[in-house]
């Protein structure tokens, strides 16, 4: 990577209260540097990492993770109950899941439209919406 994208990863990290030590660095070089959302698995993350030649295990990918997600700069999104994403793009918006690919993109919030939740059961409140698509390859 390059000094602004390690710079810009610091800044990311120290925005959101997080140390940013040399492995959250690294990390959030391969998830920000260049300035581009994206969609990332932890072992998708660690094999970049390892291809970068980041030495990270893959539970300090998994923490680190974690760790983003509660400083509120990575969403989680679980997929089949089993299957977790992590996207950089933290606002609200719905995505696709590539079913044939295993894979998650954006879904153009514009064009999604709830009209009506149903009602909260009584002593809780909606924390979250999260709109997962799916797609496949239509077969003829």
């Amino acid at each position: 990577m390059t000094p602004q994208s390690r710079k810009i990863a610091t800044n990311w990290l120290e925005g959101a209260g997080l140390r940013p030590t040399r492995q959250r660095v690294a990390l959030a070089e391969l998830l920000i540097g260049d300035g581009r959302h994206r969609h990332v698995t932890a072992e998708s993350l660690f094999e970049s990492a390892k291809t970068k030649g980041d030495a990270v295990s893959l539970a300090t990918v998994y923490n680190t993770l974690r760790a983003f997600c509660d400083a509120g700069v990575l969403q989680e999104i679980t997929v089949d109950g089993s299957k977790s994403y992590f996207d950089t793009n933290t606002h609200d918006h719905p995505h696709f899941f590539w079913e044939d690919e295993g894979r998650l993109s954006d879904a153009p919030s514009e064009e999604l439209v709830i009209q009506r939740l149903p009602e909260a059961p009584k002593g809780v409140e909606i924390a979250s919406v999260d709109v997962v698509i799916r797609l496949r390859r239509k077969t003829t």
